[in-house]
């Protein structure tokens, strides 16, 4: 799979950032929340990041309809 950075929150590759994957969908690299107190399968995660980089993506218009 191919990501492609659009928004994060520092540039060494170590703060929540969100990718485009070649796949049309979205990928979030964020902190692992472990106290959320829901029941997801085991093969997923709920990782949470700031508002902004979601502000950030829509305000710059980083997602073009290209896949």
């Amino acid at each position: 799979m191919k990501l492609t950075r659009l928004a994060g929150g520092c540039d060494d590759g170590d703060c929540p950032t969100l990718y485009l994957t070649d796949r049309g969908t979205v990928a979030v690299q964020g902190t692992l929340m472990a106290d959320h107190g829901l029941q997801i399968p085991p093969d997923e995660t709920i990782a949470e990041i700031p508002v902004e980089l979601i502000r950030k993506v829509i305000r710059d218009n980083l997602i073009q309809d290209t896949y």
